[in-house]
């Protein structure tokens, strides 16, 4: 085999490879052979097929299979023997072949990863969240707890934020009908969000039987864009109206929550526990989040187009994914490549980051921190033994946790050569903020 290299572009190379024939012509004589053994014939018995029908009948199909086998081999060996890193996949093409010439030669033209060159770190500035949980958001929390578990009891009074009622209703704008329940009454606790602003506060005051009108702004972004900004004018009739009744924290709301014995100050700890671990992953998100933001903005990098056009076919078979998870169909909702392509030239050119640095600093995960990671992933079971046995039955799942604490050392490793800032964070101003 005879291989040479041409560089095209920062990225692109062209690689030429010559294979003998010989070895090829004697593989297709001897698969011909072995078929000629075995294959079954009209007018004949199974292994007195004529070689000459054989060839006639197979013999195309063969050469392709070897010289396809052939370009496999010998383009993996050129490739080593010229220590290229290959991004993608190549484009092979062969070169015209002439009845008797001594060399098969074909063109496999591809891109090469790119140096990877990590700027100083120094300059980049980490704002890591400090905050410890108390015991009033242990308070709030069970208040969230028991507002879930209320039950509603019918009133005579006018509605207040926080009851539950039932409506009837419909809307117009501009003289044509947008929504109505048909008659069927929809159930709906006053103040709990997810409709327009204002709707909740026309209805507080309204008793059992009453109706009410009453009009609405749409907003700019509402999902019917050609209502968007209009007026709409809703009747809504109250069918009933029940005020909540919270049960009370006592040994029965304990064992509702999982505490078997009933112990209050169990309940609490472990709320309180389960608050601290939520706080701690969601500071964690935010701190890898502006880790590998920092690290793009000091990375300036050419990326392969081929790793770039892989990736949008990925986040566009996800994006199909979830609309048809959503009942849409995506054919119709004009997805092209080019809405994809900046998250994608994002996402490789982190990979890339990641990778290098994860080589360069040898920070791949060791055993003993896969375990670590298994175990902590097993704790929230009920049989955690089970469930790191479940992991190391089989050597793929422990990808998953390998992948994860790699990149916790990572993220340790950056930290160590940021600027890190805390900043202290209320309770609920960090569970508001938004997750990756």
């Amino acid at each position: 085999m005879q291989a040479t290299v041409e560089t095209i572009s920062n990225l692109e190379r062209r690689l030429t490879v010559a294979m003998p024939m010989q070895p090829i012509e004697e593989e297709i004589s001897r698969r011909l052979s072995h078929l000629a053994r075995t294959v079954r014939m009209a007018g004949f018995r199974p292994g007195k097929v004529p070689m000459k029908l054989v060839v006639q009948q197979y013999g195309q199909q063969v050469r392709q299979e070897v010289i396809s086998d052939k370009v496999e081999e010998t383009l993996n060996d050129a490739i080593r023997q010229h220590a290229l890193k290959v991004a993608g996949y190549p484009t092979i093409e062969p070169k015209p072949y002439l009845e008797g010439a001594e060399h098969y030669e074909y063109v496999a033209t591809f891109e090469v990863m790119p140096e990877v060159q990590i700027g100083d770190l120094s300059g980049i500035v980490i704002e890591r969240p400090k905050l410890k949980v108390v015991e009033a958001d242990v308070d709030k929390t069970i208040e969230i707890l028991r507002k879930q578990r209320a039950t509603y009891e019918p009133v005579e009074r006018g509605a207040e934020m926080g009851d539950r009622i039932e409506i009837l209703f419909s809307s117009v704008v501009d003289g044509q009908k947008v929504e109505d329940s048909a008659g069927k009454t929809v159930a709906m606790v006053l103040g709990e969000g997810g409709r327009l602003t204002g709707f909740d506060d026309n209805l507080v005051g309204a008793k059992a039987g009453e109706s009410r009108a009453f009009e609405l702004i749409l907003p700019a972004d509402y999902a019917r864009q050609e209502l968007a900004g209009k007026t709409i004018r809703y009747e809504v009739e109250v069918a009933s109206v029940a005020a909540p009744r919270l049960p009370e924290v006592d040994a029965e709301f304990a064992r509702e929550l999982g505490v078997e014995d009933g112990d209050v100050k169990k309940m609490r700890a472990e709320i309180k526990q389960s608050l601290q671990d939520e706080v701690d992953k969601r500071i964690k998100a935010i701190v890898k989040n502006q880790v590998m933001e920092g690290l793009l903005s000091v990375v300036t990098l050419e990326l392969p187009k081929s790793l770039v056009n892989m990736e949008i076919g990925r986040l566009m078979e996800a994006a199909r994914q979830g609309l048809r998870q959503r009942g849409l169909e995506p054919d119709g909702l004009g997805l092209t490549p080019a809405m994809f392509e900046e998250q994608a030239a994002r996402n490789v050119k982190l990979r890339l980051i990641v990778a290098e640095l994860v080589r360069s600093n040898a920070l791949q995960a060791t055993p003993a921190q896969v375990r670590a990671k298994v175990e902590e992933f097993s704790r929230s079971f009920e049989q955690p033994e089970e469930v790191v046995n479940w992991y190391y039955a089989d050597p793929q799942r422990l990808n998953e946790p390998a992948a994860q604490a790699t990149e916790d050392n990572l993220i340790d490793w950056v930290l160590e050569r940021v600027k890190v800032k805390d900043k202290k964070i209320g309770f609920d101003e960090l569970m508001a903020q938004p997750q990756a």
